[in-house]
């Protein structure tokens, strides 16, 4: 993890979010900490007092869940322009982080320190509209994926997870082990390897060493 000791420009501020006021942009700038994160780092980790939330610039974040067993279920990622709403959540409340979160590919973050939060709300109608957008939009993908733990068979769910990360990343190459996999949709490697196993017969899935090809399947 990087800590720039310069301010991200008004000007990158404003490419990604064209649609906030200028003076808005002008205080993300003033008080946000650029940050770059390279895969795999931890931005938020579950137990501990949240005291800034990130803003994703460039790159991908995962957020998930964890049990005491070490098992992960996969909750939604984060792409570019996009704030993740649990993490405002507990800003608000000053709780504890119910959720972690981890970089997946090399991403570039503002760290937006938590009493900005309140005061943006009450001063900027676009900053309103971009936090409550995040609510219901993480909201409906939380339906999604308890729907699916729900009611989808794992064959079905694998399927999804691929179809997940295509439109998460636009990549069609999965870098991670059967045991990754596993973890995020809370089942064992054995299941995991032998479904890949019968999509790669189909010709659905290429899998190598740490490294799954699922272009046909997008």
């Amino acid at each position: 993890m990087e800590i720039h000791n310069i301010p991200v420009s008004v000007d990158v501020i404003r490419k990604r979010f064209p649609f906030f006021e200028a003076t808005l942009i002008e205080d993300i700038s003033k008080e946000g900490e650029w940050v770059t994160v390279e895969e795999g780092d931890e931005l938020m980790s579950e137990g501990k007092y949240i005291r800034s939330f990130p803003i994703v610039l460039e790159g991908l974040i995962k957020v998930c869940r964890n049990d005491a067993e070490g098992r992960e279920v996969l909750l939604y990622y984060l792409n570019p322009g996009q704030v993740c709403a649990m993490a405002l959540t507990c800003c608000m409340g000053r709780m504890q982080s119910n959720i972690g979160a981890y970089a997946e590919t090399d991403t570039e973050i503002i760290r937006i320190p938590v009493d900005c939060l309140d005061q943006w709300m009450v001063k900027y109608t676009t900053w309103k509209e971009f936090v409550m957008y995040a609510y219901r939009n993480r909201f409906d993908e939380l339906l999604t994926t308890i729907d699916s733990i729900a009611f989808k068979k794992m064959d079905e769910r694998l399927l999804k997870f691929f179809d997940d990360r295509f439109k998460a990343t636009g990549k069609t190459v999965y870098t991670g082990t059967h045991q990754d996999i596993a973890n995020s949709l809370t089942t064992s490697r054995e299941v995991v390897s032998r479904l890949l196993k019968q999509l790669e017969k189909e010709g659905s899935v290429t899998i190598g060493r740490n490294k799954i090809d699922f272009a046909p399947l997008v």
